[in-house]
């Protein structure tokens, strides 16, 4: 028999048949990319639209620094605060829901902050007006007590799907203020997209050298050996995920997304070579592997097959 790799069935089937994709295009941070769009009124009447006007310069407002954004771990853009202090992560989903994962300076480490509501603005591209929208906390296991690595807000009925930009004036990490702000666009890639898209969550960092660096189940002290002694985000530091949703006939697909799998992100385990799409993917096809006594599937089962007639 072999291993059940159906983990998170919404990782394998939300990612087909998809007609529209997207892409988060990161417009100003504190210290960040490119030129500020119009930011909203705070002055006005709480609750309803807001015209643009302009916000008062937080602390830590300094020059843009040009650097380019990266794609995440979760299918969503890298967005720097300050002059790379910290980065979040944006990801839309086709249900108008917008989450924020924080992470450190090295954009794969993941990092919790006050869980507190973030207060932003959102209104459509090219729109004079802009509605309040609020992220609430969702703290993930490994968070800190009253600390959240992850806000999630729900976009208004009316601007599900649209081209939106979202400005938060004040992210507060270690006592810095950060202003954040970014745009979503949605583009055609082909017949899947990164709407609605459910990518594993990275492990929690005080539990990935136990799941790396400990052998257990069919993960051997060779395996451990054979990957260089260190986690796929030691090694694979600064290596952008991007998660193809149109993997052609022949080519390799991550074991858990069925994405198209980068050769670079490669994990030895069994004595077998799998390729996935991001380290996450990895976290979760070693946790299974570690705990189950079924076979391990050939690495040369995932490969993408024909169309059927």
């Amino acid at each position: 028999m072999e291993l059940d790799l159906q983990l998170v069935p919404s990782h394998r089937h939300a990612l087909r048949n998809r007609k529209s994709g997207l892409i988060l295009l990161a417009l100003v941070t504190l210290a960040g990319c490119g030129v500020a769009p119009p930011k909203p009124d705070v002055d006005r009447q709480p609750g309803g639209p807001v015209s643009q006007g302009s916000l008062p310069k937080l602390e830590s407002e300094t020059a843009t620094d040009g650097h380019e954004h990266k794609p995440g771990d979760h299918g969503g853009l890298i967005v720097s605060l300050g002059r790379d202090s910290y980065h979040v992560e944006a990801v839309f989903d086709k249900q108008g829901m917008v989450r924020l994962f924080t992470l450190g300076s090295d954009e794969t480490r993941v990092i919790d902050i006050e869980a507190k509501e973030l207060h932003g603005f959102v209104r459509l591209e090219g729109d004079a007006e802009a509605q309040p929208l609020k992220f609430a906390p969702e703290p993930h296991d490994g968070d800190g007590e009253g600390r959240s690595s992850l806000f999630v807000a729900k976009l208004p009925e009316s601007m599900v799907g649209q081209m939106v930009e979202i400005t938060i004036p004040n992210v507060s990490i270690d006592g810095e203020r950060f202003r954040l702000a970014f745009t979503k666009s949605d583009l055609n890639h082909g017949d899947k997209s990164h709407e609605d898209v459910s990518m594993p969550q990275k492990i929690a960092d005080d539990e990935e050298q136990k799941l790396y660096l400990e052998p257990g189940g069919h993960y051997t002290a060779a395996d451990i050996a054979a990957n260089g002694n260190v986690t796929p985000y030691q090694k694979y530091r600064g290596i952008p995920s991007t998660h193809d949703m149109s993997p052609k006939p022949g080519d390799r697909i991550c074991p858990i997304t069925e994405t198209k799998a980068n050769p670079k992100f490669v994990w030895v385990i069994g004595g077998k070579s799998y390729q996935f799409c991001c380290p996450p993917c990895i976290d979760e096809f070693l946790q299974k592997a570690k705990s189950s006594d079924e076979p391990l599937p050939d690495p040369e089962s995932f490969v993408q097959s024909e169309p059927k007639p």
